[in-house]
């Protein structure tokens, strides 16, 4: 067997996705961004049963119900894991089983932008297939265990975000719910509204791109009135609200508009050859906000 080696002529032409998780409060507006994505190139997974907000998008939409089609619908659309055992839900024979029930998935080849609304359903649809699975329950007893319905849980959610992460030609968009709590210290602290706290820890390092949607509030200058608050996208890590936020590409401003279309450009712009790759400044200017009509 031979080793096969990359060049870096062939890693710079492959086709590679955007893995992006956004967080925001409910109501902030993180379905709507999907209108800021072609509608002809994108499927809307749709797990909330909420797109009063984007009824007038004029793409493709699938509603799953349960944890087992959250699987097979990642499964079908980045393929098998080929060191995987047959019986491990994303293996090759799982993929074969998932083919025959959806039909050719070459189908699914015009979609290059997956937008999940939202994790923070689909983890409790997780949840609640996990309390029905044995290791959920005492060997001995037969009464429900919480801890091992929390550690499959876990390794469910990995798992699952793990595989459509290895979607290599495809954008892959979480949507997720942002909750604002107290620590021990009476400090404010942003938490990912995600049931179990393995998923929400392990989260940031799966994905490339970690956002907030977020209103922003500027201060006004020294006598004069304060800027109007406005949305925006929070992209690096150190930001002065505490959002959770990074940016792998190196390319987004602290704060950037709340088009994901533009985003992505922003995104894949080639860093012209020696030129450093520092992180851009904060953007002082407020972000020309999207449609709300």
């Amino acid at each position: 067997m031979t080793l096969r080696i990359i060049t870096a002529d062939e890693r710079q032409a492959e086709a590679r996705g955007i893995k992006a998780v956004i967080f925001g409060k409910s109501g902030i507006g993180k379905t709507y961004l999907l209108l800021t994505l072609d509608d002809g190139t994108t499927l809307f997974i749709d797990l909330e049963a909420g797109d009063l907000a984007v009824q007038h998008w004029r793409g493709a939409s699938i509603r799953p119900r349960t944890w087992e089609e959250c699987r097979d619908i990642a499964l079908f659309l980045a393929g098998p894991n080929p060191a995987l055992r047959d019986d491990q839900p994303y293996s090759a024979k799982q993929y074969a089983r998932v083919v025959e029930a959806y039909g050719d998935p070459a189908r699914m080849d015009g979609f290059v932008t997956i937008f999940v609304d939202s994790i923070t359903v689909a983890a409790r649809l997780c949840f609640n297939w996990c309390r029905g699975q044995p290791e959920a329950h005492s060997e001995k007893t037969g009464k429900p265990d919480l801890r091992g319905a929390y550690g499959l849980h876990g390794r469910e959610m990995i798992a699952w975000l793990t595989h459509l992460q290895h979607a290599r030609g495809r954008n892959v968009i979480f949507v997720g719910i942002l909750d604002e709590k107290l620590d021990d210290f009476n400090r404010k602290v942003f938490v990912p509204q995600i049931d179990g706290s393995k998923t929400g820890l392990e989260l940031p390092g799966i994905v490339d791109q970690v956002m907030t949607l977020a209103e922003i509030k500027m201060d006004a200058p020294i006598g004069k009135a304060p800027p109007a608050p406005f949305r925006g996208l929070v992209c690096q890590t150190i930001n002065p609200w505490g959002y959770p936020a990074k940016d792998r590409s190196g390319r987004l401003n602290m704060l950037e508009p709340p088009h994901l279309g533009q985003l992505f450009q922003k995104i894949r712009t080639p860093v012209p050859q020696g030129v450093a790759h520092d992180p851009p400044p904060l953007a002082l200017a407020a972000p020309t906000d999207i449609p709300t009509t």
